[in-house]
């Protein structure tokens, strides 16, 4: 049974009750003041603490997508990684290993309902491998469209995050489709993925001396491989990237650093300099110019304007970001050619019911600003 699995939850839940009951059962005999009466009476409280923390533990982990499994919480996941040599195979570098429907009304034909394929993708040039998700909307099966091309949205996780939160718990599929039938959005291709590209590091989107090319992989490598399978416009404007927390960091550096690649970013409750704690490891290498371009705000001061369209989000209670928010909107609009505009809720923490309430706007804004 998986870490993300409900039966574990439902297990642990039962545990916790159990002992709890156990507790008030047993606590008359265990009044006494003996050695072994003290020692249960401690037992069974850190036992039922105990029980009681996990359940709480594995209902926030379903609820946020925190770690996928058991070898992702305690740090063993060697399933995906940095990859050298790796021969990329009759494929090419993006490969289909399956598909599911989304769910929506109708979502079980792919022509009606659009369709989420698992990809594994291998980047040329910086051999990173990871695995991601690709929303296709209904008209990409659709006869009629047949020649065209779509515009694409890099969708990110926040960190340590899982590529299934994006899908299933952030609705990414579902809303894009409600958007487009209701004609608020034009037909987009998804591509969802955690900005973890080497875990358990923390990588940041930092092309690391020495170490996982992660930028690299985000502007060059992963457009090649998505425009080598699917029907994705090649003119400049055709791409956005949008991303939660450190998927949003990453996000609006991507589109200030490659304005050619991204032509929109959207970056919800994002901060806006890579930082440097025990996740990330030293990511700079001593590296000034490195570390300066890692910082958004620098960036916009002593790099030129780049042509691109920002969108940030934060609220003005309950979010850590407002103030850098309101202070990167100025930073933005003293450059008198990037574009910006910006998302503030009134309430709203640093949580998936935050981004679930933006992300509908944030999906139509970034919409009207790529080419179909």
């Amino acid at each position: 049974m998986g870490l993300t699995s409900g039966k574990v939850l439902a297990l642990a839940v039962v545990f916790a009750v159990l002992l709890f009951v156990g507790t008030v059962w047993l606590w008359p005999r265990l009044a006494r003041r003996s050695v072994r009466a003290v020692a249960g009476r401690v037992g069974l409280l850190l036992a039922t603490q105990l029980a009681l923390f996990a359940a709480v533990g594995l209902a926030a982990n379903q609820a946020f997508g925190f770690y996928a499994g058991w070898a992702d919480l305690f740090g063993r996941e060697t399933g995906q990684g940095v990859v050298v040599d790796h021969a990329e195979g009759r494929d090419g570098p993006l490969r289909v290993t399956g598909t599911r429907q989304v769910k929506a009304p109708g979502g079980a034909r792919p022509e009606t309902g659009g369709q989420i394929q698992k990809v594994e993708i291998v980047g040329r040039t910086s051999r990173i491998a990871t695995p991601a998700y690709v929303y296709l909307p209904p008209e990409y099966f659709q006869p009629r469209y047949r020649t065209r091309t779509f515009p694409a949205a890099v969708v990110l996780t926040g960190y340590p995050g899982t590529a299934e939160a994006l899908v299933d718990k952030l609705n990414y599929p579902s809303t894009a489709l409600d958007l487009a039938k209701s004609g608020r959005m034009q037909p987009m291709i998804l591509v969802m993925l955690r900005p973890t590209v080497a875990p358990p590091r923390d990588t940041e989107c930092v092309d690391i001396p020495g170490g996982p090319q992660t930028e690299s992989f985000f502007a060059r490598d992963l457009p090649d491989a998505v425009l080598t399978h699917y029907r994705v416009g090649r003119e400049p404007g055709s791409w956005g990237i949008i991303g939660n927390s450190t998927g949003g960091y990453c996000a609006l550096k991507l589109a200030l650093h490659h304005p050619g690649t991204y032509a929109a970013g959207a970056g919800l409750s994002a901060y806006y300099e890579a930082p440097v704690d025990p996740t990330t490891g030293d990511l700079f290498q001593g590296d000034e110019e490195l570390e300066n371009r890692a910082d958004l705000r620098w960036y916009l001061e002593h790099a030129p304007a780049p042509g691109t369209s920002l969108l940030v989000t934060s609220s003005r209670s309950g979010e850590s970001n407002y103030k850098d928010t309101l202070e990167f909107i100025e930073a933005v609009k003293a450059t008198g050619r990037t574009r910006i505009s910006s998302i503030i809720l009134e309430r709203g923490g640093h949580n998936f019911n935050t981004w679930r309430r933006e992300i509908p706007s944030a999906l139509q804004w970034i919409g009207g600003r790529l080419n179909g």
